[in-house]
């Protein structure tokens, strides 16, 4: 999970069925981000994975919001991370967007 986190500037660990999976990609989307997505329910790696980021202390174990390499959090933090002005500038400095 931390190799996989650490190849792309921004990574999200996510599953199909998940409302707040989606949600969150939404919004790199919109802010212009292209994360790598690793869809757990579709990779023959990914009950591995998913013990992995609870390891890690991803509870929910979706979405695992990765930046930089650095865990960011689940939905919540990176939510709290939007409203606060934060997420933005942390795609920025890890090379996830350009401005």
């Amino acid at each position: 999970v931390r190799d996989l986190a650490s190849k792309k500037a921004a990574v999200i660990f996510t599953k199909s069925s998940c409302c707040m999976c989606h949600s969150i990609k939404a919004l790199f989307y919109e802010l212009g981000a292209s994360p790598a997505i690793h869809e757990l329910d579709q990779d023959s790696n990914g009950k591995q994975m998913e013990w992995a980021l609870r390891s890690l202390g991803c509870t929910p174990t979706v979405p695992a919001v990765f930046i930089g390499g650095n865990f960011v959090g689940s939905a919540p933090e990176v939510i709290s991370r939007q409203v606060d002005g934060s997420l933005k500038q942390l795609l920025i400095d890890a090379g996830a967007i350009w401005f």
